[in-house]
């Protein structure tokens, strides 16, 4: 594609993503399928130089105030995500000169808004929770997160799969913490690799592989993935269970839920159940109440712990929509806790930065149930062999807390319980 029609392209898509009226991913999905011409190129420039545009929207925006033109076009240009030369061929010599003028801006004259690119309400919450670590924080926060597998125990060793991913040309090393995990150099395409195909690996963040982890689901049990999604845990907790037993997968949304079904197939297992709810406080729960031996509460929640994958979520949560998730979070941890027999644990976990939706809610739930005892997960973690377990805790070794800038991973926190009557 020509440079010039490139950037207009990515002056469209840049337009139509800052509506913010769905998630960026889904917006540029929608997109290339009404311009199924672009090549693999074209959409790899279309797709970082959006993702770039969100990341520093703040200060795109505040350098594009100099320049002339469309607003779309300056961010587009700001963010292209090509070769400088290229670019340039599709700019006038007033753009070109704006543009250079931009690349000369000492980032130690920037305002702070400008230099952390978050709303103030989050760059406040953090810096309250992190204090000296929010810079350090905001800088991991901007770069692109790596790509994870998880190994299906149930069919595959880690080592195996590392020779055969090696052998197909893609290089990966064990990640640092999960004993199931491989972390790759860079993001190949793995829909034909055979090790993916066959189901010997899933794509799965190190985090979300420790809080399957935590959950210690076993042979034989009767075991609830709450809040399943597209059952990446869901499929680690199967094999860990060596297919035995009963794994139901609980969602609100069968089109989630849909997106399970080829991965079910690949993952060889036949002890999941998946499932769509209306609500926490359905039939399908209440006869369950009591009989499980194993639930992971992955709750709905603002997701900011994932903004190396998904920028945009920042600029489209607030304070009141953060308000209304902890409500519902509260709600679903209260019901899914009925589930549970004596001796049975729960954990809640969120890929959330903040404490409203984490720590707030664990707190909340311990002091209203003397029925349940709060676990250390220091100690759950150590009782697994995890390496380094106490550096992936709060400092009284309570709760998981994981932080991209600290452990590579996305934002996790977990928190767990066993019922004691």
């Amino acid at each position: 594609m020509h440079p010039k029609a490139l950037l207009d392209a990515c002056a469209d898509l840049v337009a139509q993503v800052l509506k913010f009226d769905h998630p960026a991913d889904a917006t540029v999905a929608r997109f290339f399928r009404e311009h199924r011409s672009l090549g693999p190129r074209e959409r790899a420039t279309l797709t970082d130089t959006v993702y770039a545009v969100v990341r520093r929207k703040l200060l795109y925006e505040h350098l594009a105030g100099s320049g002339s033109g469309a607003r779309e076009r300056r961010l587009a240009i700001l963010g292209f995500a090509a070769p400088r030369d290229f670019l340039k061929s599709a700019l006038t010599e007033q753009e070109k000169a704006w543009l250079d003028a931009c690349d000369a801006v000492d980032p130690a004259t920037l305002l702070e808004r400008h230099r952390h690119n978050l709303p103030e309400w989050l760059a406040t919450a953090l810096k309250e929770q992190v204090g000296d670590d929010f810079w350090p924080l905001v800088q991991s926060l901007g770069e692109l997160a790596p790509l994870d597998l998880r190994v299906n125990a149930l069919t595959d060793k880690r080592d195996d799969v590392l020779q055969e991913l090696a052998l197909a040309g893609i290089p990966a090393k064990p990640t640092p913490y999960s004993p199931w995990g491989l972390r790759l150099d860079g993001k190949p395409s793995l829909a034909k690799v055979d090790a993916f195909a066959r189901g010997a690996v899933e794509v799965q963040d190190e985090g979300s592989q420790l809080l399957a982890l935590l959950t210690d689901a076993r042979r034989g049990q009767m075991v609830v993935d709450f809040c399943a999604g597209a059952g990446g845990k869901t499929l680690a907790l199967g094999a860990a269970m060596r297919n035995t037993g009963r794994l139901y997968a609980f969602d609100t949304s069968g089109h989630r839920l849909d997106n399970l079904k080829p991965r079910l197939a690949r993952s060889k297992l036949s002890n999941v159940h998946p499932a769509a709810i209306a609500h926490e406080r359905d039939d399908r729960i209440k006869r369950l109440a009591g009989k499980i031996d194993r639930v992971i509460v992955d709750a709905p929640c603002s997701g900011l712990g994932t903004l190396r994958r998904n920028p945009d979520l920042k600029w489209r949560q607030a304070p009141q929509t953060l308000a209304e998730v902890t409500k519902l979070q509260a709600a679903i941890l209260e019901s899914a806790a009925r589930l549970l027999k004596p001796g049975g644990r729960i954990v809640y976990a969120t890929c959330s930065l903040l404490r409203a939706e984490n720590e707030d809610i664990a707190a909340a739930f311990t002091a209203a149930h003397r029925d349940f005892r709060r676990l250390s997960v220091q100690e759950l973690l150590e009782g697994h062999k995890i390496a380094a377990a106490a550096s992936l805790c709060s400092a009284d070794g309570q709760d998981l807390r994981l932080w991209p800038h600290r452990h590579g991973t996305d934002g996790f926190y977990a928190a767990a319980w066993e019922k004691v009557q």
